[in-house]
């Protein structure tokens, strides 16, 4: 057994198990069913399903060797993490609207809009996914294979072009939700007629929080989408597997920063698991401006 794989089989059981318990909480609690929770229940779909394929995946790999089935997997785990990749841009683009139009945010066209991203962004995964069954492989030609056997050096090119294109994206989104964040502190301590310790505080905490997630996202996800660009398929499998690993990684952090952290989630997690947990204090139902 290669040790890679063994790795990879790990992550993907524990990204799996994670997000299943996200899925399942969502599912069972009627009250999570702002725009907010769809996103991440989104989130937890897509990367319950790349910890599905990457267990699958190793499955098939050493019982049923079949390139048929190699095909299947690897676009599989394409359509998985491009869902997830796409339902994270997806929250970003909730949090920026949630600050920018606060007024108007919990209305029936927020929803129509949230609805129709998911739809959009699963839509293109599920293409993207489908180019390698379709054709879009290098099982005929040898020489056109990438860093990612059987996928071609062009499609790599496509889905790390993609990602560069989605995390500039979020970059800037989340550029402006620091200036909205800090411009909004500033009035509300104005407001106050002076500057407290707390307002530096509360915007520095902020504008932390917002860097650890799209640190997290980058530091994930670029090694590997920069090395699908430069790598050359006769490079060591190594390189693959060390930039490949962490940008699974993000799917595992994921539950973590969008879910677990939430007050409501917690509150449900306590319900579903004990089933006598009586909340003694008023839960209210975070925006996606809450970070």
């Amino acid at each position: 057994l290669n040790p890679w794989d063994v790795m990879l089989c790990v992550s993907g059981t524990a990204i799996a198990c994670e997000n299943a318990l996200v899925v399942a909480i969502i599912c069972y609690s009627p009250a999570l069913r702002t725009p907010m929770f769809v996103l991440v229940g989104s989130l937890a779909t897509a990367d319950l399903l790349a910890g599905l394929g990457l267990i699958l995946n190793f499955v098939f790999q050493y019982v049923i060797r079949s390139e048929t089935v190699s095909l299947l997997t690897v676009g599989f785990l394409v359509a998985s993490f491009a869902a997830s990749v796409s339902s994270l841009l997806a929250i970003t683009v909730d949090r920026y609207l949630s600050l920018y139009n606060a007024l108007t945010y919990y209305s029936e066209r927020t929803v129509l809009c949230i609805h129709t991203m998911l739809a959009g962004a699963w839509g293109v995964s599920l293409c993207l996914g489908l180019l390698p069954v379709l054709g879009w492989n290098c099982l005929h030609d040898r020489t056109s294979c990438s860093v990612v056997r059987p996928l071609t050096k062009s499609n790599v090119t496509l889905l790390s072009a993609s990602f560069f294109l989605i995390f500039l994206i979020m970059l800037h989104l989340y550029i402006e939700i620091c200036k909205i964040v800090c411009r909004h502190a500033h009035q509300i301590a104005l407001q106050q007629h002076f500057l407290t310790a707390s307002h530096y505080v509360t915007t520095k905490k902020g504008v932390s929080t917002l860097a650890i997630i799209l640190g997290t996202f980058g530091a994930s996800w670029l090694p590997f989408a920069i090395y699908c660009v430069v790598g050359d398929p006769e490079y060591p499998s190594v390189y693959t597997y060390a930039t490949l690993l962490p940008a699974t990684y993000n799917s595992m952090i994921n539950p973590i920063i969008y879910a677990y952290r939430n007050q409501e989630i917690q509150r449900s997690m306590w319900v579903l698991f004990c089933g006598c947990f009586q909340a003694k204090v008023s839960f209210r139902s975070r925006s996606p401006s809450d970070v």
